[in-house]
This record gives C-alpha cells, sequence and structure tokens, in this order.
C-alpha cells in the first residue's frame, strides 16, 4: 500500500491541537502519526501551542484569538479558536493534495471556501455533535441553537467534502439524517494496541472497591450521574471513586463528594487528578470498574483505552452516545441520566466477581476491533477515494 500513497500530502485542520486532556486533540495526533507511519505525508494547520511553548508545535502555525465574553468558558472546556490568517491558510493549502477538516468553526468556514476555489480536495471527520458544543455554553441538551448550528456545519463545511470519516454508525445515521452529502465511512478513531493479547488479572471485589471515571470534568461528560449513584449503591461504603481528568466541573464534583463523605454515604474519600496515558493504563489494570456517563458523545475513546487493559465498563445509553457500542452485555449499560439504574449496575458487578472477572478478559480482547493500523487502512482508502474522484 505505501507505494500507491507515499506522494499524498494531507493537511490537518484544527482550532486547538495541543489539550491534553481533549479527546479530539489526542485524537488528531494519534491519527497523524500513524498516517506518517503508513508512508503519508500529514501536516497540521492549528492554533500554537499554547500550553508548551518549547513543545510540539504545527506545520502551519495560526495565533490565538479569544472569544468575547464566552472565552473563559471555551477555554476552561479545553477549547480555544484560531485568528484567520489567510496567507497562512494559502500556504498551507497550496502545499496539501488533500485538506482534511477536524471542526466546522470559523477558520474551517473559510479554509473550506478557500479550498473550493482552488479546487483542491476536501474530506473530514465529524469528532463532534452540536450539543457537545451547547452543553459545554450551559444549555440544555434540548436547545433553539442545536439545529441551526448543524445546519450551519452541514451548509458551510461537511457538504463541500467529499468523504467523512463517522467513528460510530450512530454518528453516520445522525448525518443522514441532517442531510450530510458527502460518503460517510465508519470508521473508528482506533486506539493502539499491545503486539500480544492482553492476559487480564482477576480483580477482587473484596475489601474497597476501585471505580474509575475518565474524562473532562464538564456538562456534557455527566459525572454527577456517578457521585449522585452512591446515594443508591448497597456498597458505597466501600466504594472508591477515581476521577482521572480536570475541567470546568471540578470544584463543584469535589464539594459533592465530600458531601457525600460527611453524610456517611461514602466511606472513602474520592480522589480527583490528571494522568499520564501510562498513568491511566495502570489505574484501569486495577480498577475493579469503569463508569462511562457523558450524555453526548461521538465515540469515546477514553472508555476504549480503558477497556484495552481489561477492565468492565459501564456505560451511559442515549441516543447521542457513540461509546454505548463497546458494550458487550446488558449488565454494561445503563439508560442517561439514571443514577439509581447505574447503582444497580454497579452492585450487580460487586456482587458477580466471578463473571465480572470472565468478562474483563471479553472486553480486552474486543478492543484489538479498533486496532489504529486497521483504522488507518481505512482511512487512507478513504483518502484515496476522494483523490480519485477529483482526477
Amino acid at each position: 500500500m505505501q507505494d500507491l500513497i507515499i506522494d499524498m500530502k494531507v493537511l490537518f485542520v484544527c482550532n486547538n491541537a495541543y489539550n491534553q486532556g481533549n479527546g479530539l486533540s489526542v485524537s488528531i495526533h494519534n491519527t497523524m502519526r500513524k498516517l506518517r507511519e503508513h508512508g503519508v505525508d500529514a501536516r497540521l494547520m492549528a492554533i500554537r501551542n499554547l500550553y508548551d511553548e518549547n513543545g510540539p508545535q504545527p506545520d502551519f502555525p495560526l495565533d490565538h484569538w479569544k472569544f468575547p465574553i464566552f472565552e473563559p468558558i471555551i477555554y476552561a472546556n479545553g477549547f480555544a479558536y484560531a485568528k484567520i490568517d489567510r496567507q497562512k491558510i494559502t500556504e498551507a493549502l497550496e502545499w496539501a493534495d488533500i485538506v482534511h477538516i477536524q471542526e466546522a468553526m470559523p477558520l474551517e468556514n473559510v479554509v473550506v471556501k478557500m479550498a473550493v476555489k482552488m479546487g483542491k480536495t476536501l474530506t473530514a471527520t465529524f469528532h463532534l455533535y452540536p450539543h457537545n458544543v451547547t452543553a459545554n455554553l450551559g444549555l440544555p441538551k434540548h436547545n433553539f441553537v442545536n439545529w441551526p448550528l448543524v445546519h450551519n456545519w452541514r451548509r458551510l463545511v461537511f457538504n463541500h467534502c467529499a468523504d467523512i470519516q463517522c467513528p460510530t454508525a450512530m454518528v453516520r445515521d445522525y448525518l443522514l439524517k441532517q442531510g450530510f452529502t458527502a460518503r460517510l465511512h465508519i470508521i473508528s478513531n482506533g486506539i493502539d494496541m499491545p503486539a500480544e493479547p492482553v492476559k487480564v488479572k482477576p480483580v477482587s471485589a473484596d475489601g474497597i472497591v476501585d471505580v474509575l471515571c475518565i474524562g473532562r470534568l464538564a456538562n456534557d461528560k455527566r459525572q454527577d450521574v456517578l457521585l449522585n449513584a452512591m446515594r443508591y449503591s448497597r456498597y458505597a461504603d466501600r466504594i472508591r471513586l477515581v476521577f482521572a481528568g480536570r475541567g470546568p466541573k471540578e470544584q463543584k464534583y469535589k464539594k459533592m463528594a465530600d458531601r457525600l463523605l460527611k453524610q456517611g454515604v461514602l466511606k472513602v474519600p474520592a480522589t480527583f487528578g490528571f494522568y499520564t496515558h501510562d498513568e491511566l493504563h495502570e489505574l484501569a489494570r486495577k480498577s475493579y470498574l469503569y463508569i462511562h456517563c457523558a450524555e453526548i458523545e461521538v465515540e469515546g475513546l477514553s472508555c476504549l483505552e480503558a477497556v484495552r487493559e481489561g477492565i468492565v465498563p459501564i456505560i451511559s445509553e442515549g441516543w447521542l452516545i457513540g461509546t454505548s457500542t463497546f458494550a458487550l452485555s446488558p449488565e454494561s449499560l445503563y439508560p442517561v441520566f439514571d443514577s439509581r439504574a447505574l447503582a444497580e449496575r454497579i452492585d450487580w458487578w460487586i456482587e458477580h466477581p466471578a463473571e465480572r472477572n470472565e468478562m474483563a478478559q471479553r472486553y480486552a480482547d474486543s478492543a484489538r476491533n479498533y486496532d489504529n493500523d486497521k483504522t488507518i487502512e481505512s482511512l487512507i482508502g478513504m483518502f484515496r477515494q476522494a483523490l480519485g474522484e477529483k482526477a
């Protein structure tokens, strides 16, 4: 395959690509790294690295534009807007064979318009629902902004693309309903897999039970559902909640956890922290359960990363939650927002340790279906199809 694609130059366009706590940023860098390993010349146009001036920088760097009024909320959620620099955009577009869009914000609106005039091939990955954006602005899940937002995304950006990567079938179905006209490809963003299959070590349900939750502490991730579930669990006095992530809801959730401790619901203090990838893998290996509470999620690779290490997940289930497709049994799903149902699932797995350890190995094995090497080959096939049509 490499001989066929060695001259392919793919420009990734993203606003903020260097926030370690942001799944979009992690996905972009993993995808670009794997593309390069397969012989594709993949380069990035994005805001300069705001978090580490001496760290890695985009190939085509843009300045940061601060959004009036909402900037503190936007930045707290790990996002930032790029300044429109048409000279830099022109330079990047002239270099590229394919322009691969990651979002549909003002930067991408301009890039797409210029790329169309220059006759460039456009593709995209659908990473965010409009609901992700509005939820983190404090709006309810059903609001008057979502429809016009996705309408503009479709009209100004995505319908100019030949092909769109949909991380899950749920995303594809949503885009079809919204009238997207590009070819839609179900291709996971993928995770790195070890060369040898993971052999899961049993974890005991005796004594303290570690329950892990990974993700931004933000509106759309709904970690409050897990905290509230402790009021209904028969084993709350033995559960240690481990929250791995940071975000605008951190102080609120710490106060909720402290209140549960003072009221005697929890006997073991919850822990909050930000961890490296290796540390997260170690946490997953030693924890008993992984909880994914998000109400809106395109794919949820943090769940898949944890499952790879051999942990049983309990995942929220709803019409905008692609993560639920990772579940292998009914006991690994609960209706989104339902703290009582989540508590029942947690209690069931604590009461069935043999089943938990058997399923942990099945989950670790299932993660191999999302191996980055396989997903990258599919993505390259999508690029080649878009280029071939243009030719």
